[in-house]
């Protein structure tokens, strides 16, 4: 077991799996960022789901009136969702894709294009910027994720 353990640590000698880890860093970094804007977005819009949240704008009906929605905070709470949506396959597939031996420059452009796609769709989402800017940074970040699954198909297909 020891032996396999070092294997394990080895990875960060692969150039392709720091690679990686660097860009998957960043955008679950950007990710977790989302739920800050949202949190940001419902205090300044006094917008809240739950009751005990409203608990320092007043009690009983007054803090009724904060339990409401908000164009605002659900814009914000589309854009982390669809977050989810993309950064968690992208998290996988992209393992799988660092693990399978790409050339670095490759793999590289891949990770590199993904995070920008998904920065981009961010800032397309919050600031909104007209369609279909939005549409195409989601969909080079969704193509590059499928371009890495082929990649990973097509070189162990045990289907």
């Amino acid at each position: 077991r020891s032996g396999e353990m070092a294997k394990l640590t080895q990875l960060i000698d692969n150039e392709v799996f720091r690679a990686y880890a660097t860009y998957a860093a960043i955008v679950l970094l950007k990710m977790m960022l989302m739920s800050l804007v949202t949190s940001y977005f419902r205090v300044t819009r006094k917008a809240f789901a739950n009751p005990e949240d409203t608990a320092s704008f007043g009690k009983g009906d007054s803090a009724k009136k904060f339990l409401r929605t908000d164009s605002d905070v659900e814009r914000v709470r589309r854009g982390h969702l669809n977050d989810l949506e993309n950064i968690v396959p992208f998290f996988g597939i992209g393992l799988l894709y660092a693990l399978s031996g790409p050339d670095l420059s490759t793999a590289l452009l891949h990770f590199r294009i993904f995070t920008g796609a998904r920065i981009l769709h961010t800032f397309a989402y919050l600031i909104p910027l007209p369609q279909p800017g939005r549409a195409l940074s989601w969909a080079v970040g969704y193509a590059v994720t499928i371009s890495m699954a082929y990649k990973v198909l097509s070189k162990a297909l045990y289907l």
